[in-house]
């Protein structure tokens, strides 16, 4: 029996998972790595760690699965996505660490482009805006401000990757210098129309293109991975940036079907066909995935700080000592007593787009305890996903929505959810869609799974929470929400 390896590599760790033809993970294994913050807002991963880690949990999985490398059919690659690793073509080193999509430094950057007028001309190629949250800029800022980084890129010694296209260079030992066109739509630099880079926004970021990597789909044999990494050739056949990976693990084939998966952020995408949505001044067009000859849309909002704000109240806050324990400490209080946590510790994300908002706990008093400021905390993952979900009913009619990600199994923070959104949605039996995605992805290339029709009969529902809220209540919520959103945003305003 063969299996494939799927390959997560996330914001905060590295992740294997083993999946067996039925789409069940036999093997797993996760590392943590560490996250580095130079400055207020600045966040950075050394690369070589994401490598480590990634090679490290590889092996793990399978001692877990008590199996070897040579029972993989493939490899799929799942990553996060706008966070960018440029590295010397002959050394295989890093010029410099890697800058995080959560990283803010380039917003004065962007500031100047969109004063200039450029936003629209972007929007219109890439699907996206103007902000520091994509690879662009972050490209930029490396060439202008590490020592010999322009010279050597104008040469061509240089190589810019999203984190796929790192793990391939590490896995191919520098024979392919790929990406997916999920990937290469994150970056401000490719024509998702013409599905190709665009001379001219790279004209404008000054940005040589032999630095990029070549463009493929989202499932193909792109190349092995070397014996001296896998131990055997192993064909690596899929990659998607992890949001997009996860609608795909979810199924979610068909236009009106979406996802939204609760990890470090929270991401939202619905399916939109084969045609991209009319350009939105709130929600970014992106690939959803290329397949088969034929490119999928899908229409997003991000929020940047999602589970993260969990991991907050663990290491910086200490009101918990483990992820596991918030559900309980905010199920100590029947409700937030007023108070309202907004966690734009990096600035807001769609549909505000404000790089500026800072993050704010509002409605405090003396009777206020740990557990109102946890029970916030979650609400105020969910209100920022409720902003998201209003604005994408306003351009295509939403007619399912299923979750995934580290934080559904938290039924508090579900129940919420439908609550304030007052929609449906569905927790599957499976919790890894991210990984599973990929794995899908390589399986198709190598045939290990037949067709997307295949696929769909693997995905199974666990649980699906309905809205119990009142609509008196929940209108009383969301306006508090966004008068505190109001007072970050504010905040961010304050100039000294």
């Amino acid at each position: 029996m063969k299996y494939i390896l799927a390959l997560d590599q996330g914001t905060t760790s590295s992740r294997a998972l083993i999946v067996n033809h039925e789409g069940t993970i036999v093997g797993k294994a996760q590392k943590e790595f560490r996250q580095i913050f130079p400055k207020p807002g600045w966040v950075e991963h050394n690369p070589m760690d994401i490598w480590a880690t990634q090679a490290s949990v590889m092996t793990e999985a399978m001692a877990h699965a008590r199996l070897n490398l040579r029972d993989m059919a493939g490899i799929g690659i799942t990553n996060q996505r706008e966070t960018t690793i440029i590295w010397d073509r002959k050394t295989s080193r890093p010029v410099y660490n890697a800058i995080v999509w959560q990283d803010r430094r380039t917003t004065d950057l962007c500031k100047k482009l969109k004063k200039d007028g450029l936003e629209p001309l972007f929007q219109q190629k890439t699907g996206l805006l103007l902000d520091p949250y994509f690879s662009g800029t972050k490209i930029r800022w490396i060439l202008d401000n590490v020592d010999g980084a322009r010279a050597k890129a104008e040469k061509g010694e240089l190589a810019f990757g999203t984190v796929d296209s790192w793990l391939v260079w590490k896995m191919t030992e520098g024979r392919q210098h790929i990406t997916d066109a999920t990937n290469a739509s994150r970056t401000l630099l490719y024509n998702i129309h013409e599905k190709k880079w665009d001379n001219e926004l790279l004209k404008i970021l000054d940005i040589p293109q032999e630095m990029l990597p070549e463009v493929k789909s989202s499932s193909e044999v792109y190349g092995d991975c070397s014996e001296d990494v896998c131990s055997t050739l192993i064909p690596i056949g899929g990659i998607a940036g992890d949001q997009q990976a996860a609608l795909f693990g979810q199924t979610c084939f068909e236009k009106g079907m979406g996802k939204i998966t609760y990890g470090t952020g929270c991401f939202i995408l619905m399916n939109t066909g084969k045609t991209p949505p009319k350009p939105s001044n709130h929600l970014l067009t992106t690939i959803a995935y290329d397949l088969n000859g034929e490119t999928h849309y899908a229409i997003e909002g991000s929020v940047f700080i999602g589970g993260a704000v969990v991991q907050w109240l663990r290491d910086s806050l200490g009101i918990i000592k483990s992820f596991d324990e918030v559900e309980d400490l905010a199920s100590s209080v029947p409700s937030s007593e007023g108070v309202v946590f907004v966690p734009a510790f990096t600035g807001l994300g769609a549909p505000h787009w404000d790089p500026n908002a800072r993050g704010i706990i509002v409605g405090l008093t003396r009777g206020t305890k740990a557990g109102h400021i946890a029970r916030a905390a979650l609400k105020g993952i969910c209100l920022q996903v409720t902003d998201i979900l209003s604005v994408i009913q306003e351009i295509i009619p939403i007619n399912e929505i299923r979750v995934d990600g580290g934080a559904v199994k938290d039924d508090l923070l579900m129940q919420a959810q439908v609550n304030l959104a007052n929609l449906p949605v569905i927790r599957p039996k499976w919790n890894e869609l991210t990984a599973i995605g990929a794995a899908f992805l390589a399986g198709l290339s190598v045939g290990y799974w037949k067709d997307q029709e295949e696929l769909k009969t693997l995905w199974k529902e666990e649980q699906r929470f309905e809205p119990k809220l009142d609509e008196k209540k929940r209108a009383r919520e969301i306006a508090l929400w966004h008068h505190a959103i109001k007072c970050a945003k504010m905040w961010g305003d304050y100039d000294e």
